[in-house]
């Protein structure tokens, strides 16, 4: 095995153009915010967001084993530093590199992968939260690495951020996901409710029952989002606003889902292109308030131990903020993709 030196690039200009419009095309949320990054982090950032969201979409559109495998393979590829052929898996591999990111954090997101191949059950709120630890507390960890970031205490905020998206991203896909066969919900909290989860996913309704479940894991998602808070103060300066705009982009999404009465069944909660510009603007100079310091989340504690085992990793230079609002709302207001089969699992 010969790493990829850190020196040595792999991918090219052209490389990090496809992997912007790939995000540009298909995960707004997290392109806008990435927009806001240092250009030293944006580069890597949508790299690495780039390859999960294609591996994420081999996945789904396969549903089996065998895209597990070949995605296993794709990984030791880029470790190896003989990433395949396609410009992901070469931004990618230079990422890994340039910021020494252990493969056990993108392991534990194929990992999260074939829970869904397996077709795994979650039963209570910590068996979802492991679940949303590993397909997207890892991409929050990856996400701190390239900021520069090591320390186990700011780690563990990035997995938590990572948490709150993916249980903001259950709630609003409870109706998408039940007609495609797949219940992301505790059954035990359906069931103490009195729904029968597998019932549910046979014949989709939203219910009072039901709306009482997913304002129940909203309010969940808000407790991983306030423990967030903290990690983002933690950050480079220079990173804070793309992270804040990130973590208010996607709280609003379960804004709402609140606003919608709960109802993720019939309808889906799509945030408004102008009340995304006014909450990117804010988050600029808004300060995050700080709340009492968390402990990690049971099941994410072996992505932070990987992350933080390396040597400290050299912090992004300062930037000037550019105005670019201009464009964000330009990339706004393109119209949006038609409706896809397959469910993202990651920050969109």
């Amino acid at each position: 095995m010969q790493p990829l030196s850190p020196d040595r690039s792999l991918a090219s200009a052209g490389d990090l153009a496809t992997c912007r419009q790939m995000l540009a095309g298909g995960s707004k949320t997290f392109f806008l915010a990435s927009f806001f990054l240092p250009w030293r982090v944006r580069d890597p950032a949508i790299a690495l967001y780039a390859f999960c969201r294609q591996a994420d979409d081999a996945v789904d559109c396969a549903d089996n084993r065998g895209a597990i495998e070949a995605l296993l393979q794709r990984l030791d590829d880029v470790y190896d530093g003989k990433p395949a052929n396609a410009p992901a898996d070469r931004a990618f591999a230079d990422a890994v590199a340039q910021f020494e990111i252990p493969k056990a954090i993108p392991l534990a997101l194929i990992e999260g992968f074939l829970w869904d191949v397996e077709g795994r059950r979650y039963t209570t709120i910590a068996d979802v939260e492991a679940y949303a630890a590993r397909v997207a507390g890892t991409v929050g960890a990856m996400m701190a690495l390239v900021m520069g970031v090591r320390d186990p205490a700011t780690l563990a905020r990035a997995c938590d951020l990572g948490v709150a998206m993916q249980l903001t991203n259950i709630a609003r896909d409870v109706g998408d996901d039940a007609r495609m066969g797949r219940l992301y919900l505790p059954r035990a909290w359906m069931a103490e409710s009195g729904i029968d989860p597998d019932a549910f996913v046979a014949a989709p309704a939203c219910t009072p029952a039901l709306e009482g479940v997913v304002r129940r894991l909203l309010d969940r998602a808000e407790e991983f989002y306030a423990s967030a808070d903290i990690g983002i103060e933690a950050l480079p300066s220079a990173c804070r606003p793309s992270i804040r705009a990130a973590r208010r982009l996607y709280a609003e999404i379960g804004r709402v889902v609140e606003a919608n009465g709960f109802d993720s069944v019939s309808q889906r909660a799509i945030v408004a292109a102008q009340r995304k510009m006014a909450l990117a603007a804010q988050s600029f100079s808004a300060t995050s308030p700080l709340v009492a310091r968390p402990p990690v989340l049971q099941g994410a504690e072996f992505l932070i131990e990987a992350a933080a085992r390396l040597s400290q990793a050299g912090r992004p230079s300062e930037w000037a903020l550019p105005d670019r609002l201009v464009w964000a709302a330009n990339v706004l207001s393109r119209p949006p993709r038609p409706a896809r089969q397959q469910r993202h699992r990651r920050i969109g």
